[in-house]
């Protein structure tokens, strides 16, 4: 971590300003050096010492640290930039990438400017503050419209969809199979009109058999049967079953229809 000073000044016309300093003393704690290589704290600190006894770095400050899950606190070395990267490569040199970029992100935080306090009695910057602000907030507000439009949008939409999906749900979770006038009063129409557009959907053939394409895409079913003539005896009956699946891609190609009516 890096630490730094705040000092006040008294300019002439009497008002108080407070700047960071430009002369930031820039430290690294010993126990975030050991974050950095993942060894432990005591291990680091020893090997500070060692180096301190060799002379190859300077002897760094001791300060508090945070306290331990016991309650004592810790006793941490105040390192310097340049023994960092001495400490660093003793320990674990493959570690230097990451303690350079932890010196940048410490760097880059010091060298951001402090808000001069006496600015404000300056009306330019007053004027350049709230028209910044003024700025975020019609931009805001802007923003908020526009959600609010697609909140509506999309209000619209799922009460236009309602009754699809009401229809749906009757017909597609149930499982059950409609004959054509069943399925044509569940459409809103009558049974020859709707075998008439099945026919032309090229659903069923002209004797309103069901086309094996649409039985095996599971829209369509048969029934199979017979019936006894009085004359001809036995005759075979085939009747044309609609699914669930089936029931609802043909509402939405009558709704689709009466739209193209209208339109």
């Amino acid at each position: 971590m890096n630490t730094f000073s705040i000092q006040s000044e008294q300019p002439s016309d009497g008002a108080p300003r407070f700047l960071q300093s430009q002369n930031v003393a820039q430290t690294m704690s010993s126990q975030e050096i050991a974050n950095l290589v993942g060894s432990r704290h005591d291990d680091v600190k020893r090997s500070i010492d060692r180096l301190v006894t060799r002379g190859v770095i300077s002897q760094p400050p001791m300060a508090d640290g945070p306290k331990a899950g016991n309650g004592v606190v810790v006793q941490e070395y105040r390192v310097s930039k340049r023994d960092s990267y001495v400490i660093v490569a003793q320990l674990s040199p493959e570690f230097t990438a990451r303690l350079v970029d932890r010196w940048q992100e410490l760097e880059e935080m010091s060298a951001k400017p402090a808000f001069d306090i006496s600015s404000l009695n300056d009306p330019k910057v007053l004027l350049a503050l709230l028209t910044d602000n003024v700025r975020k907030v019609v931009a805001l507000e802007a923003d908020n419209t526009e959600l609010s439009k697609e909140n509506h949008v999309l209000e619209v939409k799922v009460e236009q969809d309602a009754p699809k999906v009401a229809f749906h749900d009757m017909v597609v979770v149930s499982h059950k199979t409609y004959n054509a006038a069943q399925a044509a009063k569940l459409i809103g129409t009558g049974r020859t009109r709707l075998l008439q557009f099945m026919r032309q959907k090229g659903w069923i053939t002209r004797s309103n058999e069901p086309y094996q394409a649409k039985i095996e895409a599971g829209l369509l079913d048969v029934k199979l049967g017979t019936f006894e003539h009085p004359i001809q005896g036995t005759i075979p009956t085939c009747s044309t079953l609609i699914t669930g699946k089936g029931l609802t891609k043909l509402e939405a190609l009558w709704r689709e229809r009466d739209a193209n009516l209208l339109a």
